[in-house]
Parts: C-alpha cells; structure tokens; sequence
C-alpha cells in the first residue's frame, strides 16, 4: 500500500467484523464489543490498528499510555480525547482534568454518539494496570454501565503477554468480556511473499527479523540475506539493530539481572548451571527468578527431553527469533556500527552464521513438523520436541509422541539438517538409526525423518525440505 502498510489481512478481517456487530446492533440491546489485543513489542499492534481506525470512517480515540504515573497518564488521556475525530472532543472533561480513571471513562462516554459507532482504543494496558489497581475495576463498570451499551468498539492493548492473558481470566474484572486477539510477527510463507526469496532463504529471513514488520520493511524486494544485512549495519538507527534494545528498556526497566540472565542465554549457554556462570556468577535464587521473570513474560522458553522417561534435564532459549540473533550478533556490536565498521560486524556474522543458523532453526522447524502434523507425521502425534542428556549423547533434533512432558508412545525421530550444498547422506542416516536406539520410547520400528536443506541422497527415511516446512503457514493468510 501507499503508506506501507501491509498484510494483516486476517486481522484486520476480524476487527472489521466485530465493528460490522457494533454497527449492527449486537442484539439483545448490547451493540458494545471489546478485543483484547496482545503480541511482541514491536510486531505491530499500534500499527494495526491504526490502519483499521483509519479505514473503518467512523470516529475514534486513540490512547496510548506510558507508564510514568498515573497522574500523567490520566493528563495524557485527556488529551487524546481532546484531539480525536469524536464530534463533541472539545468539551471532554469540561469542569477540569480528570483525577480518577472513573470519572475518565465516565467523562468520555459523554462524548461517544449514541446513534452511530465510535472506537475506543487503550493501547499499553498493562501500563495502566500496575501504575492503579483500581483501574480493571474502573473499566469493567464502565464497559457493563454504558460502553457495552452503546454502539462503541473497545480496544485493549498491550505488549506484555503474561498480563494481556491475565485480564481476560477467572477473577479479574474483565473477564468474559472481550475477544482475544493475538498478533503474531510475519511467518516464513509471509516473509517469502513479501520479498521474493525461495523456501529456504525465506527460514534465514525469518531467524534474522523474526518477522517483525518494522525491520522486514528494510528488506528490499529480491534482495539476499548478505544483502539485507549489508545494508542494515551501515545505519546505526536501522531497525535491526535498535528495535531490541528498545523493546528490552520497555521491557526490563530496571531489572538488571534478568537482562544479565537473558544475554547469557542469547550467547548460546542453555543449561542452568552454565547461565548462572555466564550471567556473572549470580546465585541460584537470583537466576531461578530471573528465568522465571523471562518464561513469565514468553521471552524464554524452559524445555525438556521429550520420551516415556521423565527428565530434569532442563533447557531455555530465546523464544523471538530476532532476539536471538540480535543478543548472539549484534548487542555487543552496535558501537563498531557507530563508528562506521559495520563491514567488521557483517565479516563476523558471516563467520558464525552456519553454525548458529543451523540450531537456531531447530524449534522453527519443530513448529511447523507440528503444524503439518496431520500430513507429514504418523497418526496421533500430537507434540514435537527434541531429546538430549547431560552430556549431549546422544542430542536428538526431532521427536514426535502422542503428549507431553512423558510420552506414552514416541511416534517418530528425525534430524535437522540445514546446510548449503550437502544432503543428508549414509553417514547421517546412519548416526539416526543409532541414536533412535538409545531414545526412551523409540524401537527399529520408529519411523525416521531428515529435515534438510539441500536434499536427502539415502533410503528409508521421508525426506522433509525447505518448501515443505513452509507449507505449514501458506494456509494462513493476513
């Protein structure tokens, strides 16, 4: 488009069907509807719904809170109403500025029209949240007294997913109250659409921006991975090199440990042990929480093997794979970008790149094993994960079993191959049948699959590439 929005199809489908409800009356004397947003800072909520306010034609309000006190923000509120497209803006809150968020939202039902449909958008909720307690139960008596009332489509947004997921649950204020909505970043069927590239480069775009449409914005059409990140790192303000150190100050303002827990995660260290070292020496309750703040907020993964045995061998990683490839490439980086030796960064990145590609694509690939389950793996696999011990013999890419974290039944073993010019040949389909044999749960009669980049050249085991795994995604439209 014009304005360079694009794709959103599907959500945007969806925001205009619960407007076309507002529109319609709703029955039962009840046209108000709320949504409830969340979705990776940076993957373009804001963006979103902006786009669809702006189509939709109808008046609206857009809020964003920021955090600083609630004070500021309920001034900041004011004059959102103020400059919005509602009909009446000007006379918001005309006997002073609003002291509390319930005579806020009571102040600005006054304004909305009655006979026609207007949009209410609060974006970074969770701000709002732990800066007033009072603020759930505010809105909760304003959506039931008079905004579900009236024919008004409530916005709610935010960024921290732990807290969105909250305010739609059993005992907070809102709960049963609003549809939910989860903005996912672009997938690879996305990322290879919007720049031309095949299956294959289509995974390394992927791993690169995480999908995250601010930085894939900067991906000219055609272009190479090289290319991109040539480009890229010649600006110290481009989007792949800032966007994760903003979206980490929003998110960790002041908890020093959990950024410490994070790089030391991002760097490669994956055990307890070896983070807690890495991350400074920290101490075990110090590391335990910081990992649980990570997982809380779905920035770290904690996994375990997957077979009929239970396992404590647990593992984390990074669960954006932007992130991940900033924290190992870049956050170290960004003062020789500044001093215009981006060539020294891009010399380094493409030194590691075959290597850390090659186990960062592990759970991509698992992802979309998972989605393609029904088609591409035997009857009642219903998980996909890996397998290891303590000393990584064996370490298994791919395993697929009826449940988790203990099987009842593994259902297939497979490995990922994902290297340039060399298929998965005798050696490697022999060093699978060995380490099936050592899998809790796996017998000789365990189907074998090679996930590989550049072809399969043996017998006796599917064969799974590039254009397959993207098929996980081509039915998903935006």
């Amino acid at each position: 488009m014009a304005n360079g929005f694009i794709g959103r199809q599907a959500e945007l489908a969806q925001l205009g069907e619960l407007l076309e409800l507002v529109r319609s009356g709703g029955g039962l004397g009840r046209p108000g509807r709320a949504l409830i947003m969340r979705g990776r800072r940076r993957v373009g909520k804001s963006r979103l719904v902006e786009e669809f306010v702006e189509r939709s034609g109808v008046p609206y309000v857009f809020f964003t809170a920021e955090g600083l006190s609630n004070g500021d923000d309920l001034r900041s509120f004011a004059q959102a109403v103020a400059e919005s497209t509602l009909p009446e803006a000007a006379d918001f809150a005309p006997e002073g500025l609003p002291t509390r968020w319930t005579d806020a939202l009571n102040a600005l039902m006054d304004l909305l029209p009655e006979d026609s449909p207007s949009i209410v958008v609060i974006d970074e909720m969770p701000y709002l949240i732990a800066q007033d307690p009072g603020f759930e139960g505010a809105l909760q008596r304003a959506f039931d007294r008079r905004f579900s009332r009236m024919p008004v489509l409530l916005i709610l947004i935010g960024s921290d997913l732990a807290a969105m997921e909250q305010v739609n649950s059993y005992g907070r204020p809102f709960y049963q109250r609003g549809t939910e909505m989860v903005v996912p970043p672009f997938n690879p069927a996305e990322i290879a659409e919007r720049t031309g590239l095949g299956a294959a480069e289509a995974f390394d775009a992927f791993l690169v921006t995480g999908g995250l449409p601010l930085v894939l914005e900067r991906w000219e059409p055609g272009a190479t991975l090289m290319e991109f990140l040539e480009s890229s790192l010649r600006q110290p303000t481009s989007p792949l090199l800032v966007s994760a150190e903003r979206a980490l100050a929003a998110e960790f303002p002041a908890e020093a440990n959990a950024r410490q827990v994070l790089r030391a995660i991002g760097s490669g260290e994956r055990s307890f042990g070896h983070i807690g070292r890495a991350a400074g020496d920290l101490a075990p309750t110090s590391l335990k929480r910081s990992l649980e703040v990570l997982s809380e907020r779905r920035i770290v993964r904690a996994e375990v093997p997957l077979s009929t045995r239970p396992s404590r061998e647990t593992r984390y990683r990074i669960e954006d794979p932007y992130l991940r490839f900033w924290l190992y490439f870049l956050a170290g980086a960004i003062s020789k970008v500044e001093r215009g030796r981006g060539d020294l960064v891009l010399k380094s990145i493409r030194a590691g790149w075959t290597s850390w590609r090659g186990r960062a694509v592990e759970p991509v690939v698992r992802e979309a094993l998972w989605r393609l389950a029904p088609d591409l793996l035997p009857e009642d696999t219903d998980v996909v994960g890996g397998y290891w011990t303590r000393s990584n013999n064996p370490e298994i890419d791919v395993v697929g079993a009826d449940r988790e974290p203990v099987a009842k039944r593994v259902t297939i073993v497979g490995s990922i191959k994902w290297l340039e010019h060399k298929p998965f040949d005798h050696r490697d389909f022999a060093a699978l049948i060995a380490h099936r044999a050592q899998l809790p749960g796996a017998d000789e009669d365990t189907p074998l699959m090679a996930v590989a980049r550049s072809g399969c050249s043996v017998d006796g085991v599917r064969h799974v590439g590039p254009d397959d795994l993207l098929g996980a995604w081509r039915h998903a439209t935006r």
